[in-house]
């Protein structure tokens, strides 16, 4: 393929960003990269030591109109619906929005939900989301897109996220200039939740039971569109350059060598709320029977999470718990909004290399660290009785219906059973994983080539 092919890379978010940009996708200088952004200057200067960009241009400001926000929330509530039904699966609902403060919002949604009842076919979605493209290609944001497309002139428009704000308008734009488009399924549990916002010539997913999901639920799309390519974010592990060396790894973190290292994992405020007190538990069950002497507690903690909230743990059991935040530029609050030092890649890895054992509440870094044996123990009680959060919920999701056998992982059933069920994991760590692994991710070693392959 010739150098000259030019490809718009529209990448949304911090994830993008460390899987499809630090990966091998674009290693190669087989194309002319064109990054489309609203990154800060300190983002994209680090991006240009790391990927060969021919250029950058920054996009402007997407403002939503309120037609725009109505039929978007009102197509999600819709699929979300429609979606349960098809799965026979309730918790699907739990994806609808549902709280909000201002009453201005409470009363918009209130709107939305009385729509939504009177979407009673797939059809009906079709036709909403017919009427949706229709309002995107009337705010002024389409013109200004459309304009720098027709400027730039790329061979092929590519996003690593299908659901952000933007990207709808973005593939509208370039459709009607007859620019192909391609976009990656961002995460493995993202189809069911009704999260494909835009529409694009081919899907990028991670395996074929994502494809199965992707025809299930949006039957439109035909099975062509679809390419089974892997995700690139495992390659990581197999590469021994990102293990750093046990003596700087340990040293930067005052990490004991004689000890065993078990990781908890924090998810974002909304995905896990009550993340802090299990990380107390797990701190209080490993004081309690004696084994903080044998190990230490390291915690990462989501990267888009910037708040407080840990602080009081972290500060009761200092001698027990080592924080070892996410090395993400964090300049501000939000998804779309926090990007990651691509050290990071190497201290994650790092983590689970020489941890012995990461919890967490249902959290894909169950893979991560699996890349390496690592057991995984997910956390499957309620600590505080909350009428809008259940472990009982999150593990009826859809995605996890994937998981062939609940040997995948170890449970925490209850507070009491922490300190056994760690022990167990550390003596006897061998689980179900790789079999759920190879269920979920395809071509965990050549996802890179197999996407780049697809865009070249």
């Amino acid at each position: 393929m010739a150098a000259s092919k030019k490809i718009i890379l529209l990448v949304p978010d911090g994830t993008g960003v460390k899987n499809y940009l630090y990966s091998k996708v674009f290693a190669t200088r087989e194309a002319s990269l064109v990054l489309f952004h609203n990154f800060d200057p300190e983002t994209v200067s680090e991006l240009e030591q790391h990927v060969p960009l021919a250029s950058t241009v920054r996009i402007p400001t997407y403002k939503e109109s309120v037609r725009e926000k109505f039929l978007r929330e009102l197509i999600h509530l819709s699929r979300i619906q429609w979606n349960a039904k098809q799965a026979n699966n309730p918790t699907i609902l739990k994806f609808s929005r549902t709280s909000v403060r201002s009453l201005k919002l409470k009363m918009f949604y209130t709107l939305v939900k009385g729509a939504a009842r009177l979407v009673r076919s797939y059809n009906s979605i079709l036709k909403l989301e017919a009427r949706y493209a229709k309002a995107l290609r009337k705010n002024p944001y389409y013109h200004s897109i459309a304009a720098i497309l027709k400027r730039e002139k790329p061979d092929l428009l590519f996003c690593t996220h299908q659901r952000a704000l933007p990207a709808p308008t973005i593939f509208a734009a370039a459709r009607d200039l007859g620019i192909p488009t391609t976009t990656v399924i961002y995460s493995w549990d993202n189809i069911p939740k009704a999260r494909l916002a835009l529409r694009a010539d081919r899907y990028l997913v991670w395996s074929q039971h994502m494809q199965n999901e992707l025809q299930q639920f949006y039957p439109e799309i035909a099975s062509e569109q679809i390419e089974v390519t892997g995700t690139p974010q495992f390659e990581f592990y197999r590469d021994a350059a990102n293990i750093l060396p046990k003596e700087e790894f340990y040293g930067r973190y005052g990490l004991d060598p004689g000890k065993r290292l078990l990781c908890f994992s924090g998810d974002d405020v909304r995905t896990s709320p009550h993340d802090p007190q299990y990380l107390e538990d797990i701190a209080e069950a490993l004081t309690k029977s004696g084994m903080a002497a044998t190990t230490q507690l390291i915690f990462r903690r989501c990267p888009v999470d910037l708040s407080g909230r840990y602080d009081a743990v972290l500060t009761k059991y200092k001698s027990l718990i080592v924080a070892m935040p996410p090395l993400w530029h964090q300049r501000a609050i939000g998804w779309s909004a926090v990007y990651p030092a691509y050290q990071d890649v190497k201290l994650l890895v790092s983590l689970a290399y020489y941890a012995d054992l990461v919890i967490n509440v249902g959290s894909t870094m169950a893979f991560d660290f699996g890349m390496f044996g690592k057991p995984c123990a997910y956390i499957n009680y309620d600590t505080v009785k909350d009428p809008n959060w259940s472990v009982d919920t999150i593990y009826k999701y859809q995605h996890f219906r994937s998981m062939p056998s609940p040997k995948a992982v170890f449970w925490l059933h209850d507070r009491e059973q922490i300190a056994s069920v760690v022990r167990t994991a550390l003596e006897q760590p061998e689980t179900a994983i790789n079999e759920w692994f190879e269920t979920v991710v395809a071509y965990p070693e050549t996802a890179s080539e197999r996407i780049r392959k697809v865009l070249l």
